[in-house]
């Protein structure tokens, strides 16, 4: 017999919230930047890939991004992450689905590949921080970012429970198999957040008898 769901830990960027492709086009348009040059500065030029993996993993500053990031663009860098993410949004649907899991006895924790949090902190920002969860784990404070295994044990440890008692949910599909690895159910969030959630919700624990 399966171990009982006991853990729910969420990927924050494009689970908790809404899509992270959708806030890039919308600063772009802030900016008046060529639709696309946002994400080719970060997935493509090697010098905004090497700032933002130093960032996730606590090697650069949120400002050394803003300052190779703003350079790639040709845009100001001042405060840069904070207009980056401006258009980003708690996820109704999940956020609401991950209350019930809590209602329900279960432990909640945010794992994160961070966006730094000095000296914006978007976590907080957003009304999604540490009073929401059991457990916070950010990249950037422990030195390892999603897919290495590390993380996902460190995000087990910090709730206190096994793999086969967590359920994992992130919007990368190359996130997940390490998770996989170490027996936790994952959930692929894609593009809609009402069939995330009734998922979630179908692996509650059936409430106790009256």
């Amino acid at each position: 017999m399966p171990v009982p769901y006991r853990g729910l830990i969420l990927d924050f960027g494009g689970v908790l919230t809404t899509r992270m492709r959708l806030n890039g086009r919308a600063f772009e348009r802030a900016e008046g930047l060529t639709p696309g040059a946002y994400s080719a500065a970060l997935t493509e030029h090697p010098d905004g890939v090497a700032v933002y993996a130093a960032l996730e993993v606590g090697e650069a500053t949120q400002e050394d991004w803003n300052r190779v990031i703003g350079g790639i663009l040709g845009i100001d860098s001042t405060d840069l992450m904070r207009r980056a993410l401006a258009n980003l949004h708690p996820e109704p649907q999940i956020v609401a689905a991950a209350k019930r899991a809590r209602t329900a006895g279960i432990k909640v924790a945010m794992l994160s590949n961070s966006f730094g949090i000095e000296p914006y902190n978007p976590y907080e920002d957003k009304g999604i921080w540490t009073d929401f969860f059991d457990a916070v784990i950010l990249s950037e404070l422990e030195g390892v970012r999603k897919p290495s295994p590390l993380i996902y044990q460190r995000a087990l440890a910090a709730l206190g429970l096994s793999g086969p008692e967590c359920v994992f949910v992130d919007d990368h599909a190359h996130n997940l198999p390490p998770a996989e690895a170490l027996g936790i159910r994952t959930v692929h969030h894609t593009t809609d957040p009402t069939g995330t959630a009734a998922i979630l919700d179908s692996l509650l624990p059936d409430p106790a008898p009256a």
